[in-house]
């Protein structure tokens, strides 16, 4: 598996990728589809400051992730939030993993220090996926999401980057 930063060619697959989240999961609060044109926008966009990866063999994109900014507020600059989507089929293959070791690579080599992750709730693969990477719980808010005819609640993962 090819781990690389995005480019704008690989917005269509990115798409595919996240509109399947969006449309069968709680797993983003996003509720409509979004086309490649867009994913290009948001690719630019959050690659111009943060590394924004994907996991690529023969050309086809297997997943994605990046960091972005947590919170808008200037004391807040040291913090990112991550996310990471790894396309349905292609589960549990390491994919994630692979993903997220080169993104923390890349934030350790930066002033980030603390590594964010919303995880909307109940999702238990989520949860054991960033507590292996050695992620702690650090908040919960219920019922703070409405999607697919229920209240979702999201919790936060928190890594301290040791850069």
């Amino acid at each position: 598996m090819n781990i690389r930063p995005a480019n704008q060619n690989d917005a269509a697959q990115i798409a595919e990728i996240y509109n399947y989240y969006i449309k069968n999961t709680h797993q983003t609060f996003e509720t409509e589809p979004l086309g490649a044109d867009e994913m290009a926008k948001r690719i630019a966009d959050i690659g111009a400051e943060y590394p924004y990866l994907v996991a690529e063999e023969n050309g086809e994109v297997f997943g994605y992730a990046y960091a972005s900014r947590f919170k808008m507020r200037q004391a807040y600059a040291f913090s990112a939030e991550v996310s990471i989507y790894v396309r349905n089929e292609a589960k549990q293959r390491g994919i994630g993993t692979e993903l997220y070791d080169r993104l923390f690579e890349l934030l350790r080599e930066t002033d980030i220090h603390a590594i964010i992750a919303g995880i909307s709730l109940p999702n238990d693969a989520s949860v054991k996926f960033h507590q292996k990477l050695g992620f702690s719980k650090v908040a919960h808010f219920r019922e703070v999401g409405y999607k697919l005819g229920r209240w979702v609640d999201v919790g936060y993962w928190e890594l301290i980057n040791n850069n």
